[in-house]
């Protein structure tokens, strides 16, 4: 009978699978979108000690805001300050605060090119006293990934990518990425109100990628002034609101 070897680079990949798998489970610690659709999907919500990344689903300044926003809002949710690192003088504090982040709670480096931005991000990181490090990156490689990801694994600090679009047009998520989730955050059609005006803005939440997971879409609510979002009022599903804001992060069984 001829016997069939594993060959030694398949164990490997194995290994290291399991272990990133392990790594992301179990008392990992986690914030809860207190969406149940969305927590549900991620195992309890974002990994805190992690590397996530976030874009528009296009490059319409609508995506771009709403991207923002989205990741303006997990931030808000975190506990103590927080480093964003820019790269352009667009972002609109006023927005942010309105979405739970006021600027009592922001720290701002601007940087001139992309390797100054993840320099800054990993400084950040590595600090261990921050709640929460943001950077608008254009492009970085696995390895520089894998060094912000491991960053935020020692310190426990969560790290967010802001993949914003470039004039070449590129998808900024066309590339492979060692972060632990990946989202295009796009604009929907608000609910139409029984009077003139404008109703809470509504986007289109992809869960493109989730290590150790399947990925996943729904139509939300934007962030509310605590940083949350929720389900649209007509959803059949709608979860209820917390009678007042809650940021604490919990530990996943």
């Amino acid at each position: 009978m001829q016997s069939h070897s594993v060959h030694p680079l398949e164990t490997l990949r194995a290994q290291i699978r399991a272990i990133e798998a392990s790594g992301l489970t179990g008392a990992a610690e986690r914030l809860p979108f207190e969406v149940q659709a969305v927590d549900g999907k991620l195992g309890g919500g974002l990994v805190v000690a992690a590397l996530h990344e976030i874009t528009g689903a296009t490059s319409s300044p609508g995506d771009d805001a709403a991207a923002s926003l989205f990741t303006g809002g997990i931030a808000a949710r975190l506990k103590g300050m927080v480093l964003w690192v820019i790269q352009r003088r667009d972002l609109f504090a006023p927005a942010l605060d309105q979405a739970g982040l006021p600027p009592s709670r922001l720290l701002y480096a601007e940087c001139g090119n992309d390797d100054e931005v993840l320099a800054v991000i990993e400084e950040g990181l590595r600090h261990g006293s921050l709640g929460g490090v943001v950077g608008e990156v254009g492009r970085f490689t696995m390895a520089a990934g894998r060094r912000l990801q491991l960053a935020a694994e020692t310190s426990g600090t969560m790290a967010l990518l802001l993949r914003r679009w470039r004039k070449n047009g590129a998808d900024p998520l066309a590339l492979p990425s060692s972060a632990v989730t990946r989202w295009r955050i796009g604009c929907a059609p608000s609910r139409a109100l029984p009077v003139s005006g404008i109703g809470r803005s509504r986007w289109t939440v992809e869960l493109v990628r989730q290590r150790s997971g399947r990925p996943a879409e729904w139509i939300l609510e934007g962030v509310d002034e605590a940083g949350r979002l929720a389900l649209p009022a007509d959803a059949p599903d709608r979860a209820v609101p917390a009678a007042r804001p809650d940021r604490q992060i919990r530990t996943a069984a």
